[in-house]
């Protein structure tokens, strides 16, 4: 089995277990066997993405799933028949039960620590142990084999640092319950690091459901949305619908709750929620194939949802979750979308028609395949208190009030576009969830606005926005532009709007960072637990030392880009990210404001 590290995912011990220095060094390997594996390697490094190489393949790739359910099920089997002489064996370094990031641990129902390998774990009660998000990781690892008492063995999912690494990724860790022959019960397991769901995940977490249901009713739906519980992990939750459609509990979207969305379709016309109440008529359980576009993407994902029905009170209802899975097809590219900057030379364009023309201006906006208005492409006008004045695409909503709407996150969209038309540029980005015309679902919509001052003297916001857009390099300047001139200002003041997930600079997987002159993170809302650590040692999976290549990078001149391999948010493999920096002053003290995006 051939496994690669990065250098942010160092091994427990250091050791040379490629299969080819295996292959050379044992001998084993006939020649034509080694001109086939070798002319192998030479195509799958030639299919590589250009600029990656094949270190890109990390280990956890290569842990396979029933690999590691294998590994529990002897761990456990040898704690059966051995008992806690059996904890000595796990502990040895380099054996199968402590190898590089996998390994065995063993707990007690009391969440004490017996076996880990990290000896600083061992011997202690680790029942408050949480992961970054406050994600309960000994006792989910406990509930996920006593809650119920006909379940000994399960999964639970939480973010945790690879070993030697400074990066938390997602790890699944797969759990049984034991008894030994001294009478005691422990808890053995062991997990992988693995960014995206699987089947068997998702089956054991809908399972989970199910059972929660049956014993608590319609309490257990307040279960559903705790994102630091075991029913949402990664980009998967448990949805509820009753026998006649109707929603009763969509964690990410609880503004479908209690609507009828039976006749929902998928992006290809299939009627997603009929065919999975199909599967409860003629199975019971079973999966659903559909075709939706990840969070941030535009073209649609073949994703699969498990689906059973479990009993609430005297009703039945539906319980699913779905997947996408790391080999789903996708559909064909969409045609090229507007870009960022297209979008702000029209609503500069439109401003400067308005300047000129004022409201005359609004019939020629309206004209559909226009300039103006192409697609889901339009302008919009606000007046300056945040009342909708012209709409080319819902003119029935001209004269309602936004300056309290929000999305579904709880992002204030209204509070955000009257902020950004009375700073002092005057123009800016705000980022949203918000449904595409006729659709239900909500996705990201980002739209610039511009205040602008009609010919009698009044001054309004004009805008558009473009639905999961594609970043690129002017439209991440502006950004942090945007934000450095923030910090220019206000210095360490500005932290926590830059901090905020439900502000103007956190959205899909983009995000403001601040470093120190020194290399000390100090605004970082994507993985807080790096603000205050340095970054000076750290290197992309190419070797690079990305801290430094930022310090050079405004060494000489106010801003620039950097270039370099990291991991995108949900995803096994390392993707190039362009970073652009600048460095501002504040008083006394020199920051450096950054933002990047992934090719």
């Amino acid at each position: 089995m051939i496994k690669y590290k990065s250098s942010l995912i160092q091994p427990l011990e250091a050791c040379k277990t490629t299969m080819f220095y295996f292959l050379f060094k044992k001998r084993i390997m006939k020649k034509a066997l080694f001109l086939f594996i070798l002319a192998f390697s030479l195509i799958a490094l030639k299919a590589q993405p250009v600029g990656s190489n094949a270190n890109f393949k990390t280990a956890d790739q290569f842990n396979t799933t029933p690999e590691l359910i294998a590994l529990v099920k002897d761990a456990a089997q040898l704690l059966r028949v051995r008992g806690e002489a059996a904890f000595k064996e796990f502990g040895i370094r380099g054996s199968r039960w402590c190898k590089e990031e996998t390994y065995i641990f063993v707990l007690d129902p009391e969440g004490n620590m017996l076996v880990h390998a990290d000896p600083a774990m061992e011997g202690k009660n680790q029942l408050d142990l949480k992961d970054m998000n406050g994600k309960p990781i000994v006792r989910g690892l406990l509930a996920a084999v006593t809650t119920f008492p006909n379940k000994t063995e399960g999964w639970y999912h939480y973010e945790w640092n690879v070993p030697g690494g400074l990066l938390p990724r997602w790890k699944s860790s797969y759990v049984r319950l034991v008894k030994a022959p001294s009478g005691k019960s422990y808890i053995v397991g062991s997990g992988i690091y693995n960014d995206q769901m699987e089947k068997l995940f998702v089956e054991d977490m809908v399972k989970d459901a199910v059972e929660q249901i049956g014993r608590n009713g319609e309490a257990a739906l307040r279960l559903f949305h705790d994102p630091t519980g075991p029913f949402m992990a990664k980009d998967a939750y448990i949805f509820v619908y009753d026998m006649n459609g109707i929603n009763l509990a969509l964690p990410p979207f609880p503004n479908l709750q209690g609507r009828n969305l039976m006749d929902m379709k998928d992006t290809h016309g299939k009627l997603i929620i009929r065919d999975m109440f199909h599967v409860l008529e003629t199975k019971g359980s079973g999966w659903v194939d559909y075709m939706w576009p990840k969070p941030g993407e535009n073209i649609s994902t073949e994703k699969s949802a498990y689906v059973s029905k479990a009993k609430m009170g005297d009703k039945w209802v539906l319980v699913g979750s779905g997947v996408y899975l790391a080999d789903a097809r996708k559909e064909a590219s969409r045609a090229k979308s507007i870009t960022a900057t297209e979008l702000m030379t029209l609503v500069r364009d439109g401003a400067a028609v308005l300047e000129k023309d004022g409201e005359m201006a609004y019939p020629e906006f309206r004209k559909k395949d226009s300039k103006w208005f192409r697609d889901n492409t339009y302008l919009f006008v606000f007046n300056m208190d945040g009342a909708r004045v012209f709409h080319a695409a819902e003119p029935e909503s001209q004269g309602q009030n936004d300056a309290g709407l929000k999305d579904d996150m709880g992002r204030g969209i209204g509070k955000m576009i009257l902020e950004t038309g009375a700073s002092a540029s005057g123009e800016g980005w705000v980022h949203y969830m918000y449904p595409e015309p006729k659709e239900v679902f909500p996705t990201w919509k980002s739209s610039f606005v511009k205040r602008v001052t009609f010919p009698d003297g009044k001054q309004y916001i004009v805008g558009s926005g473009i639905y999961n857009m594609h970043m690129d390099k002017t439209f991440i300047e502006d950004v942090v532009n945007h934000a450095g001139s923030l910090v220019e200002k206000q210095g360490k003041e500005a932290f926590n709007l830059l901090r905020d997930k439900k502000g103007p600079f956190v959205f899909m997987d983009t995000y403001i960072f601040v470093d120190s002159m020194d290399g000390i993170e100090l605004v970082n809302p994507a993985q807080p637990t790096l603000e205050g650590k340095s970054l000076m040692n750290e290197k992309d999976v190419n070797g690079k030392f990305v801290e430094h290549a930022i310090l050079d990078a405004v060494k000489e001149k106010p801003s620039g880009w950097v270039d370099y391999y990291w991991y995108k948010p949900g995803q096994n493999e390392p993707a190039r990210k362009q970073t652009f920096v600048r460095k501002v002053q504040h008083g006394n003290e020199s920051y450096i404001v950054g933002a990047g995006f992934y090719e």
